[in-house]
């Protein structure tokens, strides 16, 4: 018998196909609605992206991108457990247009997106790890630090997933907001980048 978690993807080529979730006691699922509603709002702006999942978990958020049609995904992951289950969905979903790195998103992530997509529209999902894991009660201020550091002038979404009674800035560096949706106890707020009116 199969105890292992697992979602399907919801759309596009790789729809129906299993992504299979870490155990809950390192990290959690985004929940189906709201990840449905993300891609709803996201719809065609996703082809052709490059698709960063911060936190990548499972990888089902940037594997879903890739199956609706954006051009790369990259995810940073820190927990070793969750990491190789990362690899393997990467492997069985699209192993050619993904890139999973094990490491401190803190520090791999600014590093990335700075250095990198010089020539390509780029979308940021930021989840913290904020249930289960000790020593995270100021995760959501290190994140806002970190988008401060995004200095990539293609990055035109970014969207944080967090506790729905957690109200985020409105603006984060270079960004602003300009939704936010409620999902029970999760929400999504959707940053875009700050235009500079000459």
């Amino acid at each position: 018998m199969n105890n292992k978690l697992s979602v399907k993807i919801i759309a596009g080529k790789y729809k129906g196909k299993s992504v299979e979730l870490p155990p809950l006691d390192t990290t959690r699922s985004s929940k189906a609605i709201l990840k449905e509603s993300f891609f709803n709002v996201l719809q065609y702006d996703v082809v052709d992206t490059i698709f960063i999942e911060a936190f990548g978990g499972s990888g089902s958020i940037g594997l879903e991108a890739l199956s609706r049609g954006a051009k790369h995904s990259y995810f940073c992951e820190i927990d070793k457990k969750s990491y190789k289950i990362l690899e393997k969905n990467c492997k069985f979903i699209d192993e050619v247009n993904s890139t999973s790195m094990l490491g401190d998103t803190f520090e791999i992530l600014p590093r990335l997106v700075n250095n990198n997509f010089k020539n390509d529209l780029v979308v940021i999902y930021i989840d913290p790890p904020f249930d289960f894991r000790d020593g995270m009660e100021n995760i959501y201020q290190k994140s806002f630090i970190m988008v401060e550091e995004f200095k990539n002038e293609n990055i035109f979404l970014i969207v944080f997933e967090h506790k729905a009674e957690l109200i985020l800035p409105d603006i984060i560096g270079g960004f602003q907001k300009f939704k936010m949706k409620k999902f029970g106890n999760s929400a999504l707020s959707y940053f875009e980048k700050i235009e500079i009116k000459s």
